[in-house]
């Protein structure tokens, strides 16, 4: 039983090594290269969705990622990959959800598994986005971690990133997506399987523009930006 036991913590440590090895690899790679797949596009191609993608830079995605900043993260450019102060809101019970960043979502959608609705798995995956989110942080700045996020984030089953979705759902490039447009797609990626797009009122435009304003910066191709 004692041999068996030490096999089994000699083959984690190798599995966990050449895990290690990888990432960081591909966190060098991705820095400058697309990602050409993610666990999520494998796992809904085995469902029997399609696979539309279409990677594009960010400077040519139009209004989408500052709608999909002021929905999804609003502290984008004050965080360091984690949101410690909504987690903790969370802890605390002041407020629902994960608290997860984009950078944390990028995390999971790259390298993690989606979520099992709740399995002991989805406490294992959510640990090991924050290390991995730091990491992303560090290795790539913020306005490649949106890149990435834009063009591998689910827009509807078997759509993939901002370029796809927009062809998608309205037959356009990201780049001539509207503000009301935009903030339609960006209400899909809490839940792409289930939401659809629709009209968006004119408040809500308002308040996601108004929600992303301060958090563009850090994104900005100048010399100021990440």
């Amino acid at each position: 039983m004692a041999v068996k036991r030490k096999r089994w913590r000699q083959r984690i440590s190798r599995f966990a090594a050449v895990a290690a090895v990888a990432l960081c690899a591909s966190t060098v790679l991705y820095r400058i290269l697309p990602v050409p797949l993610t666990p999520l596009m494998v796992i809904r191609g085995l469902q029997g969705h399609g696979l539309e993608k279409d990677w594009e830079g960010l400077d040519a995605m139009g209004p989408l990622p500052a709608a999909v900043i002021g929905r999804e993260d609003q502290r984008f450019c004050d965080h360091g990959g984690v949101d410690w102060v909504e987690l903790e809101k969370v802890l605390r019970g002041q407020r629902s959800g994960g608290a997860s960043t984009i950078t944390m979502q990028t995390a999971k959608n790259v390298y993690l598994w989606p979520s099992l609705g709740g399995h002991p798995a989805d406490y294992l995956r959510k640990l090991l986005e924050v290390p991995i989110a730091v990491g992303l942080e560090t290795a790539w700045g913020k306005r490649r971690v949106l890149e990435v996020y834009m063009n591998v984030a689910e827009f509807g089953p078997g759509v993939y990133g901002a370029e796809a979705a927009a062809r998608h759902h309205y037959d356009l490039r990201a780049s001539e997506l509207s503000d009301a447009q935009a903030t339609a797609l960006a209400a899909l990626l809490p839940s792409p399987l289930t939401r659809s797009v629709r009209a968006q009122r004119p408040a809500e435009i308002a308040a996601t523009r108004r929600a992303a304003a301060d958090q563009l910066g850090c994104v900005s191709p100048t010399p100021g930006g990440n």
